[in-house]
């Protein structure tokens, strides 16, 4: 189930309009119910302006009645709701895995030459001109890299990186259909 749009703003007017539990909120809006908890009390989302489920079309009055009825209950979104489309932008690399990068771009030039800057750009979540400093040996820290796997790393997920080398490869015209063997063996010509 997707969040709503604004999850912390709908927390508080639930919070405030509701008698759901914090573990319903919290399961809907996509929060921990601590969290939703520290709304209730104030220390937390203080002068938030609430977000109406109902009028933005998330939540439906008679979900609302039939989770403050039974408490075990989840809260469903509104069939009429339009889910959003999660936004593709910049990735973000934690602080810790930043140091990877330049490895994994050594690995990628390495094996992959065909693979162009973009698509290792978009793979591994790096600009053009730190490619090209690492394709060319002029990167500052050029004597400490040493190539390593970026799923290793887990910079990238092993289908995306398979999903990018066949894309390269295609682009190359290195791709091969893989043809069906069969166990029989074609008559030859000395057979008849």
């Amino acid at each position: 189930m997707t969040q709503p749009l604004m999850p912390k703003a709908t927390a508080v007017w639930l919070v405030e309009n509701t008698a759901l539990t914090f573990d319903q909120i919290a399961d809907f809006c996509g929060l921990h119910a601590l969290e939703v908890q520290a709304i209730a009390d104030d220390e937390v989302a203080i002068g938030m302006q609430g977000l109406d489920p109902i009028r933005a079309d998330e939540l439906t009055m008679a979900e609302i009645e039939r989770c403050v009825a039974d408490t075990s209950a989840r809260l469903n979104p509104s069939p009429n709701r339009t889910p959003i489309p999660k936004q593709k932008g910049a990735r973000y690399t934690p602080v810790s895995k930043r140091q990877d990068r330049p490895d994994a771009i050594s690995w990628i030039v390495k094996n992959y030459p065909e693979m162009s800057d973009a698509q290792i750009s978009k793979l591994i979540g790096t600009t053009k001109p730190t490619i090209n400093a690492i394709r060319d040996r002029t990167h500052w820290n050029s004597p400490n890299i040493t190539a390593q796997n970026p799923v290793s790393l887990g910079l990238c997920t092993g289908e995306a990186l398979e999903k990018a080398i066949f894309v390269a490869r295609a682009r190359a015209g290195t791709v091969r259909v893989a043809k069906e063997e069969t166990s029989e063996t074609p008559p030859s010509s000395a057979d008849s």
